[in-house]
């Protein structure tokens, strides 16, 4: 881990960051170039206090999740990305094909969205970055490694995943899913990432080789849907989504569908801050928290 360069390295991306790029107001009140260690903090979901000693050279070594936060929230390209990890002393994740990172003008609009569930997601299904409320509804989506980070292998591999819809509502979804990554890879013909993406995910499930043989294609743009938190039950959401010029990439939006659901988003709320004071009581120098506690915490940061 070579700490001098890497605090080099962060401080001054963070310098080159101008505010309006993540949605920040200049102010005349700012003072310093590019963003402020709480705002990096803040989009990365850690301490200012490690930040600070990230940039100090006086911090420990950071994980690789740690790292894969950073980047997003230093809107890093994927050789900044790379040369990160090396400074910190972790190889690179794998780049291939599939690998994406979130636009930025997607995610300043994500941004804004401060008190709406709102993530950027690949046209694959991988989700490149989420706002705080999205958080707390779902929990962190970004932490996937290799076939994982897809949505629709999930969803065919982990009866965890398929919990968190009504089993009336199991084949619809999957089939939605399906027909949406047919669509994708039409779009990336050619691309054997891609192709030996959808083999793997052939072979691993029987019910996603029945439905991609069916060969449906379509994206859903707009639904309503039930989804099925551990902690305050079942929310009707609706859910609109925006492609990019592209479709390689997507906005998608969830609100709540009707007054119960909105009622129970507040209480998410409420309790993800509950949490969030009590831990940072319990361990006030904790500089990350598990990943159970992730979602509580960028919400109350940026409440």
């Amino acid at each position: 881990m070579e700490r001098d360069q890497l605090a080099d390295f962060l401080r001054r991306r963070r310098e080159a960051i101008h505010p309006g790029e993540v949605g920040l107001a200049q102010g005349p009140r700012r003072r310093s170039r590019g963003l402020r260690r709480e705002e990096v903090a803040m989009f990365a979901g850690i301490s200012v206090d490690y930040v600070a000693r990230l940039e100090q050279g006086r911090s420990s070594q950071p994980s690789t999740q740690l790292l894969g936060a950073l980047a997003r929230a230093l809107r890093l390209s994927d050789d900044e990305r790379d040369h990160l990890f090396h400074l910190a002393g972790h190889r690179p994740p794998p780049t291939d094909g599939l690998a994406q990172l979130a636009r930025a003008g997607l995610v300043r609009m994500m941004e804004l969205l401060t008190d709406t569930s709102a993530v950027v997601l690949s046209d694959l299904g991988e989700v490149l970055a989420q706002n705080p409320a999205s958080l707390l509804l779902m929990g962190d989506q970004t932490s996937f490694t290799g076939d994982r980070r897809y949505l629709v292998y999930r969803w065919f591999t982990d009866p965890a995943v398929r919990a968190t819809h009504p089993p009336g509502a199991h084949e619809r979804h999957a089939r939605e899913l399906v027909a949406d990554l047919r669509t994708a890879v039409g779009r990336h013909s050619g691309d054997s990432a891609v192709a030996a993406f959808v083999a793997r995910l052939q072979a691993t499930n029987d019910d996603f080789r029945r439905m991609w043989a069916e060969h449906e294609v379509a994206v859903k743009r707009t639904d309503r849907k039930t989804l099925i938190h551990p902690r305050v039950g079942e929310l009707l959401m609706d859910v609109e989504t925006l492609a990019g010029l592209d479709h390689r990439q997507r906005l998608m939006v969830l609100t709540p569908a009707d007054n119960e659901t909105r009622e129970r988003l507040e209480l998410l709320r409420v309790l993800g801050i509950q949490e969030f004071t009590q831990a940072r009581e319990m361990f006030p120098d904790r500089e990350t928290f598990p990943d159970d506690d992730i979602a509580d915490r960028r919400f109350h940061k940026d409440s």
